[in-house]
């Protein structure tokens, strides 16, 4: 064999043996619950409301195990959602709105705070969520605004979360196909969207069982930024996450963030009564908080602690009902000893749905809507 066949033969066998292995990695993961990615659709200026490409059903899988396996659809409207939305249906409406505790991907969908409620209203009226993981304040108002205009909603729950306040901003956080408020030529905060275009590359990734599995169950991404992460990949790490940590979300309060996220809030109440048209009883917000009193009593002061305060605060002077699921969580804690979320994964489980739904089904909004299923008029 010449020299130029001896290298040729040590650059191609290298090259194949990886292809191969690689190949045998792909066969080998579509045999197992690797999550299947939600693939959103394209949001542009035509197309504004984010979704995801409907009439799909869904995996999902946690870790390099794959465990806490769930299944689900996708609905013909691109949401997580065992039902399909109508347009044009006379019937009353609830919209719930929210991030990935709405989208509940971890959660079969009957367990879920739409599912529970879904059950609750049957006979009364219809019961649609509109959510998906890392939305914001800021991207709740276009939902809430779509689920009024295109399906009729008659109310609205907003599930409100610890990272939504400051991420409603584009300085901290901008998620492709979400809107943020940005400031105008006056400085007053306006909606502006982050658009969306699927690039042929990422979609092709998504077919593959590998590139999900090392990108969704292994976040090579993140890993690769944070080798010291690693280590937690394989082995919980709760102490370093309650060190950053408090609401899920970080727990540094700095003036500018917390300026910054005020100055959110305040533009989210200026925008959801125009941009919906409903008053304010016709609004219910459930809004998540430590679940522990010693997590609640550690976390005093953190940034999730001021903006939950300050949020419940504005809603209610402003004359909406707005849950502090803290008071339902520790009740329910004190009693039972359940957890409200996964061992490794912060949402809520099952039984956190559970409390969420208990606590909107005993509102006065809940009791307005039941009357629908006795002929009155909502009011």
């Amino acid at each position: 064999m010449t020299r130029r066949r001896e290298l040729l033969f040590a650059l191609v066998v290298p090259i194949f043996t990886i292809v191969i292995t690689l190949a045998i990695f792909e066969v080998v993961l579509r045999f197992f619950p690797v999550p299947s990615g939600m693939r959103a659709a394209a949001v542009n200026a035509d197309n504004p409301v984010f979704h995801f490409m409907p009439n799909r059903p869904f995996v999902h899988s946690l870790g390099w195990t794959m465990h806490n396996v769930t299944r689900g659809r996708i609905n013909n409207a691109g949401f997580v959602n065992d039902s399909d939305y109508r347009r044009g249906d006379p019937s009353p409406l609830l919209a719930v709105i929210g991030d990935s505790y709405i989208e509940a991907r971890m959660v079969p969908f009957a367990e879920t705070l739409q599912g529970r409620l879904a059950r609750m209203l049957s006979g009364h009226m219809r019961v649609y969520s509109f959510a998906a993981g890392g939305a914001p304040l800021s991207q709740y108002l276009i939902w809430a605004e779509n689920a009024v205009r295109t399906y009729g909603a008659h109310a609205l729950i907003i599930n409100v979360v610890g990272n939504d306040f400051d991420e409603s901003l584009p300085k901290y956080k901008v998620g492709p196909g979400f809107w943020f408020y940005v400031p105008d030529e006056r400085g007053e905060l306006r909606l502006r969207l982050s658009e969306h275009h699927p690039g042929w590359m990422k979609e092709l990734a998504r077919r593959s069982a590998l590139a999900r599995y090392l990108t969704i169950n292994l976040a090579v991404h993140r890993l690769i930024n944070d080798p010291a992460g690693l280590g937690a990949l394989f082995f919980a790490s709760p102490a370093k996450a309650e060190t950053h940590y408090a609401g899920n979300t970080d727990a540094a309060v700095g003036d500018e963030r917390v300026r910054a996220s005020l100055g959110a809030i305040n533009a989210f109440f200026r925008d959801l009564p125009i941009m919906t048209g409903l008053p304010p009883e016709s609004i219910l917000f459930t809004v998540d908080g430590f679940r522990y009193p010693e997590i609640a009593q550690a976390a005093h002061g953190s940034y999730f602690d001021v903006m939950r305060r300050a949020f419940l605060r504005e809603a209610r002077e402003l004359g909406y009902e707005a849950i502090d699921l803290d008071e339902r969580f520790f009740a329910r804690y004190s009693r039972t000893g359940e957890r409200y979320e996964f061992a490794d994964d912060a949402h809520w489980n099952g039984v956190g749905h559970g409390v969420a739904a208990e606590a909107a089904g005993s509102s006065g909004l809940f009791s307005r809507l039941q009357s629908f299923g006795d002929g009155r008029a909502y009011p």
